[in-house]
């Protein structure tokens, strides 16, 4: 049983303390040029996005290097000529500059971080950006370097708000030492939490939004690995968590879940989201779908209620040292962005 999405008013809340306002639940657009499932064509995309739009998600989360020449940010920008701009909360990112075999290679110099808002907003067709991440740590150039550019944008008014991906605490500090940073961007789930220990206490202490990628377990918490083969092209099966016997192992995590769901009169997706949203009103995640239905149900997620009580009941349920396999590797990283492997000619990943 789900939860109906069909009588949800979304909620709006503040990401960070910076003024950015946005709804309850987001929309990681990632999935819609390939990754998980092939990729959607430019009309079904729309469609796709439309339908969280009406249905009261207006943030939504994009970057450059989804999709095959900057497919997924050009599918936004069709998205926006047929919705009104200020109704959305729009983030993009940057600093993942290209995708090897052997190798993922991330820049942060600030020439780069402004050739690549400047691409940005031209593919998008917009004047602003509301939340621009750095996408990856460029370790070899101090954040503060990176930070001062894009403290220079806002100034500009070609951004808005600056967010982070995928950083320690100490790049964190640095950075928001430079210009405050809104919004943190990082893997969690009821399987992933490394986040808890250090980087949600620091976030909250700066006034930094948490923004959850994977959510619901890269899907796994919504039972299709469980009770469905992957998709044949599916990057999830190279996702040791995915496969053989920590699959076997980690079917008696869901079977929790499960019955967990079941008592609460909601599908098990809805019920790790849940649990993902009770963490806290500053915690804003970002699942994707190319299903409506999948949509309908991450929607209905935000009506599930839980007493502070249940949503401990429900973290112990899936304890960490449980969990078979390894969260995610470079090589996933690497297929999962297939298409960007070779930066087109004349694009601002070739910038220097």
């Amino acid at each position: 049983m789900a939860t109906s999405s069909s009588t949800i008013e979304m909620p709006k809340v503040k990401l960070g303390n910076q003024g950015l306002e946005v709804s309850r639940l987001g929309y990681g657009c990632m999935g819609l040029s390939g990754v998980y499932n092939n990729p959607l064509s430019m009309e079904e995309g729309i469609k796709m996005l439309k339908e969280a739009f009406y249905k009261g998600i207006t943030f939504f989360d994009t970057a450059d290097i989804y999709g095959v020449d900057f497919a997924n940010e050009i599918l936004i920008g069709k998205l926006l000529m047929e919705l009104p701009r200020d109704k959305i909360q729009l983030a993009t990112k940057f600093g993942i500059f290209k995708i090897e075999s052997n190798k993922v290679t991330v820049k942060g110099t600030p020439e780069y971080a402004r050739s690549c808002c400047e691409g940005s907003l031209k593919r998008l067709g917009v004047e602003y950006i509301d939340l621009f991440y750095v996408h990856r740590i460029d370790t070899t150039v101090p954040i503060e370097d990176t930070i001062e550019e894009l403290k220079k944008m806002v100034e500009e008014g070609k951004i808005k708000y600056i967010g982070l991906s995928e950083a320690n605490a100490d790049t964190i500090r640095r950075a928001h030492a430079v210009h405050p940073i809104t919004a943190l961007q990082m893997e969690y789930s009821l399987w992933t939490r490394e986040i808890e220990d250090e980087l949600i206490p620091l976030c909250r202490k700066l006034g930094i939004g948490i923004v959850p990628y994977a959510p619901v377990g890269r899907g796994f918490f919504g039972g299709k690995a469980i009770k469905e083969s992957l998709p044949e092209n599916s990057v999830l099966g190279l996702n040791a968590r995915f496969t053989g016997e920590n699959l076997t192992k980690n079917k008696v995590l869901y079977d929790r879940i499960e019955a967990m769901a079941e008592k609460h009169g909601c599908s098990t997706a809805q019920l790790a989201l849940a649990w993902v949203l009770h963490q806290g009103n500053d915690v804003i995640p970002i699942p994707g779908t190319t299903n409506i239905k999948n949509l309908e149900e991450n929607i209905g997620s935000v009506k599930v209620k839980l007493t502070k009580e249940e949503v401990e009941v429900i973290g112990n349920a899936v304890p960490l040292d449980e969990v078979a396999g390894s969260k995610v590797n470079e090589a996933i990283l690497r297929v999962s962005w297939k298409y960007a492997n070779t930066p087109p000619k004349n694009s601002n990943r070739s910038s220097s």
